[in-house]
Formats: structure tokens, sequence, C-alpha cells
């Protein structure tokens, strides 16, 4: 059993000032594996007073200061593989080699990407007599999602780190033991007090408060919409900045001039990976009825060689949804899919065979899909598929940008002309060509949609550290000119 009924708050392991705690469930067994604790306003503005207390030292220490930080950090983070491993393995039911290949190895390369962006990023910049300086924004909100624990919360902590920005974090009450060995990380390298804050809790208790303090200058958010818009909307009270990364309905658009099992292969791994719980998930499958019947026969064959199983057995490819609450969420949306009149063409309700307890959901796909139909429309955050009929590239384009989502979208495409207006017109911020829908290459692609997907600077790159700064403009008589430094006068 886990159990961490501390807040981390000053540099200091402390008692949650509510005294209660939120259980933490295993969803490949539906067994309580620890706990945490359950944080209120009076958590939350301890850990921002002491985040306001070393602001200002933090934002004016040197960046060869924050470079060895992070550095140390990197290291650390190193030495605790396993423990993130088997963490991330438990609290979110992913399988071992997802864990180890996907989740840790992305927050290993968020913490390096950061400290590596130090070596060149400009901090000062003269443009003719004027300086342009960017500084640290202030005390930083940061509200991370369960199905990635490591690479948003590290993706986010690195960069306010690098940036000079103490923060506050929330990480989700779902999946909080890898932020737990995050704090244990920055506590033994030395990560000046205050600089870094662990409030855990739900969104009620720690999230609004957090989204409403007057000395929160920053918000940065990865989950659902509707969450997004409250925080927002919290947030616009005192015109705090606000970064959001939300959903997306990411469409897949399959020509006939391709391998078409090469793109059912393609389609498959990104409907399955993590579990169908990924924003930028190939939900919507668009294809020309050309090649219908040619797909559908490589798409279920494909999707017949999955394994959904326990994450520690061997050969687990697809691990439990989160929770009971989101599998029934996933079950729903099949039982609309099929009360609207899409056809069920492979998995559907329920639990794969052998799997009676844990959170397992059957890998689905739904043909004949009109584009109409919630399950073409919506977020699922499952391992479900609708496969949906065109006649023609022109309107595969018109139906991929048809949701109030874009955040990421692909074509398989051999026709030059196709791929050209592909990426002229494709509503998305990611577009990925003839290969498979991902994220963003750390340290070198930005990510992030606009729409209902997001609003704020995007992750991704150098460029995520413009998230925590402000720029200032210095200008100053350099003439001058009845303004001669005294002498004598430092």
């Amino acid at each position: 059993m886990r159990n961490f009924t501390k807040q981390y708050i000053n540099g200091e392991w402390v008692d949650s000032a509510s005294g209660e705690t939120i259980d933490v469930i295993n969803p490949a067994t539906e067994e309580v594996m620890g706990s945490v604790a359950n944080g209120n306003e009076e958590d939350v503005n301890k850990a921002v007073e002491a985040a306001d207390k070393v602001y200002l030292e933090f934002r004016h220490s040197s960046v060869e200061e924050r470079r060895d930080l992070l550095d140390k950090i990197v290291k650390e983070y190193e030495n605790r593989k396993d423990d993130i491993i088997q963490a991330i393995t438990d609290e979110l039911g992913s399988p071992l080699s997802v864990s180890e290949n996907v989740h840790y190895q992305m927050g290993l390369n968020h913490f390096t990407a950061a400290r590596d962006a130090l070596d060149n990023f400009e901090f000062e910049e003269q443009r003719g007599d004027d300086l342009v300086v960017k500084e640290a924004i202030g005390v930083s909100g940061l509200v991370t999602p369960w199905n990635f624990p490591t690479n948003q919360t590290s993706l986010k902590l690195a960069a306010a780190f690098a940036a000079g920005s103490p923060v506050v974090l929330k990480p989700s009450e779902e999946t909080p033991f890898a932020a737990i060995i995050l704090a244990e990380i920055f506590d033994k390298v030395g990560v000046p007090k205050g600089v870094f804050n662990l409030v855990n809790g739900d969104g009620e208790g720690v999230g609004n408060p957090l989204s409403e303090h007057p000395k929160v200058r920053m918000m940065s958010f990865t989950g659902s919409g509707p969450t997004g818009s409250k925080i927002m909307e919290k947030a616009a009270k005192d015109f705090k900045k606000v970064s959001l990364e939300l959903g997306g309905k990411s469409p897949y658009i399959v020509l006939d001039d391709v391998d078409v099992e090469e793109a059912a292969n393609a389609t498959t791994k990104k409907v399955v990976n993590n579990t169908g719980q990924v924003c930028t998930a190939g939900t919507r499958v668009l294809i020309p009825e050309s090649i219908k019947e040619d797909y559908l026969t490589a798409v279920k064959e494909a999707f017949s060689k999955v394994k959904v199983g326990q994450p520690r057995e061997e050969g687990t490819q697809v691990g439990p949804i989160i929770s009971k609450k989101q599998f029934d969420q996933v079950q729903d949306y099949i039982d609309k899919g099929v009360n609207e009149g899409a056809e069920l063409f492979y998995g559907g309700p329920g639990k794969p065979e052998g799997l009676d307890k844990g959170y397992f959901a059957r890998p689905t796909i739904f043909i004949n899909v009109d584009n109409h139909m919630t399950i073409a429309q919506e977020e699922i955050f499952g391992p479900v598929v609708a496969v949906i009929r065109v006649k023609d590239f022109e309107e595969a384009i018109a139906v991929a940008n048809s949701t109030n989502y874009a955040l990421t979208g692909g074509i398989y495409s051999r026709t030059p002309s196709h791929i050209q207006k592909a990426q002229e017109e494709f509503e998305v911020g990611n577009l990925y060509i003839n290969r498979t829908i991902t994220g963003a290459i750390v340290a070198r692609q930005p990510f992030g949609g606009f729409k209902l997907s997001g609003v704020g600077s995007k992750a991704g790159g150098p460029d995520y550290l413009l998230q925590f700064l402000e720029p200032r403009t210095i200008t100053e008589n350099i003439q001058r000119q009845g303004f001669a430094p005294i002498e004598g006068v430092d």
C-alpha cells in the first residue's frame, strides 16, 4: 500500500490542513492501492505563499544555477526509474513496457530538453536602443491529467524551473504517486524551498482555490474541456495568463493510393495506444468507398491481434481504463453508437473474455458511421474507432474539419496534390502525413491545437519556456544628456 497523507510545501512534508484522504484505486484490480491527502484551500494558500515568497529570488537566479538544478534532477530521475515505472503501472494500469518506454521516458526527455534549452535560450535581447528582457511570470499553478502522469507533469515543471518560475502542482487524484516521486526527487537534489510545492486533492478542494488565488499569475492546465473552461473562467477574474491543453477528435484520412494494410496497422495503434486514453487518439477514420472492404478486412485483422490484459503480463499491449467512472463513460458511448444506428463491426460493450475484474474495455470498431453521430463528434477517451465513408478527398477534408476540435490529424496518401491540400486546409495544430499520429518530438515540435482543443502557448521545444515568461522592454537615454552618471556613486 502506498499511503502519502502529507503535502509538500516550502521544502517540507507537512500534514494536510483538511485531515482527509483520498483512496487511489488500481484499475486492473479494482482494489485500493493506497491513499493521498485530500487538500483544501488552506493547503493551497500555504503553498502559494511559499512560492510567492521566493519568487523574486528564483526569478533572478542565474541561468547556470537553473541549468545545474535541472541536470541534478535528470540524474536523480534516472536513479528512480524503477520506482516511477512501478507506480505508473499500478496507478494507471499501463503495461510495464509502456510505463517504461513511453511514460518514464517522456518525463526524462522533458527535463533533459529544458536543461539543454538553457544553453542557447536568450532571456535578454537588444533591439536597437531597447533591451527586451524575458522574466519569470510569477507563481504558476499547474493542474495535470491522469492519462500521462509524468509526461504532462514533467513538461510543465521542467519549463517552469528553466524559466525561473516557482510552482504549485496539483496532479490528478487518480494518478498521484508519480508526482509524489517527483517531489522526492526535487527534495533530494535540493530544489530551493518554495520553488516547488505539491498539493494533492480534487478539483473542488485544490484546483478551484488555486485558479482563484490572487498571487497565482499563470495557470497551466491539461485535461478535459469542461474543466478547462472552469479554470479559464476563474482565472479571468484577475486576468491570469492561462494555457489550456484540451481534448481532440483526431481524424485519419486514408486514401485509395496507399498500402491499406500499413494504414490499418497505423490507425489501430493510435486508437488502442494508452488504452485509447489519449487526446490525440485517431478515433475517426475517413475512407473512400473504393477501399472500404480492403481497409475493413485489414483493420479487423489488426484489432484481433491486440492483446488486452493485466499490465504485468508479458505481451500485454492494452491495460484497463483508469476508473469505473471512465469505463462506464466508454460503455455509454458504445451504447450510443449502437442506438444511433452505427454498425458494430468488432468488439462492443462489456469486458474482454477472461477479464472479469478490472476496468478492461474491448477495443471496438464502428462502421457505417454518420458524421453527425455522437461517436463521430465527441471525445470518447477509450479504444473505440468510428469508420466514416466519404465519396472523395474533398469530402474527407470537410468531414475532418467538421468537429469542434482542432488538435491533431493524419493523412495517408501518395498523391502530391492531396498532401498539399491537406497541408493547406486541415484544421489541426499538428498534421501527420504517412505516419502515425503522435504528440510532439520533445525539444523540437510545438504541440497543441485550437478551437476546443486549447489556447495559449503550445507545448514542446524551447518555446515552451515562454509559457512561464513575460517580456519587459527597458529603454534608456543612452546619450546621457543631462543624466551623466554621478561620479563616485555605484
